[in-house]
C-alpha cells in the first residue's frame, strides 16, 4: 500500500463501498430468484386459466332446460272465478272469505261448495294449504 494517508483513506473508502456493493447486489440477486420462482408461478397459473377457458368454450352449450308441467285449471268459470278472487287479494283466504269476495250468499251449502272446489285446487297444485280450511296460492 501507499504511504500516502490520503491515498490509503480513499483506498479504504474504495474497498468498504465495494464491500457495500457487492452485499446489496447479493441482495438484489436473492430478491430477483424470488421473483423469478414468482413469476413462474403466476406463468403456470395463467397457463392453466387459458386451457381453462379453451375447454370451456370447446363444450356443447346445455339443452334449455324444460319448464315444469303448471298444474292444469279446471276448465270451470267458477275456478277462473275463484283465482281471479286470489290474485286480486294476494292474501290467504277461507271458503266464507271467497263466498263474500265473490258475492255469493254465506249459506252452508255456497261455503261447502266452494270448499270442495278450493281442495280440488289444493289436490291439483293450484293451491295450497297451510292449515285446515286456510287457502293461499303457493308463495304467497
Amino acid at each position: 500500500m501507499s504511504e500516502n494517508p490520503q491515498i490509503t483513506a480513499v483506498l479504504e473508502y474504495v474497498e468498504t463501498r465495494e464491500r457495500e456493493l457487492a452485499d446489496q447486489a447479493a441482495q438484489l440477486r436473492v430478491r430477483i430468484k424470488e421473483l423469478t420462482a414468482q413469476l413462474g408461478e403466476f406463468d403456470a397459473e395463467c397457463e392453466n386459466l387459458r386451457i381453462t377457458r379453451k375447454t370451456l368454450l370447446a363444450l356443447p352449450a346445455p339443452a334449455p332446460a324444460e319448464e315444469p308441467d303448471r298444474p292444469e285449471t279446471p276448465d270451470h268459470p267458477a275456478y277462473q272465478q275463484i283465482l281471479a278472487a286470489f290474485t286480486a287479494t294476494g292474501q290467504p283466504m277461507r271458503a266464507r272469505d271467497l263466498c263474500q269476495a265473490l258475492d255469493l250468499p254465506i249459506v252452508p251449502k255456497n261455503t261447502e261448495g266452494i270448499r270442495s272446489k278450493l281442495k280440488r285446487l289444493v289436490a291439483r297444485g293450484i293451491l295450497t294449504e297451510p292449515e285446515p280450511g286456510l287457502f293461499t296460492q303457493p308463495g304467497t
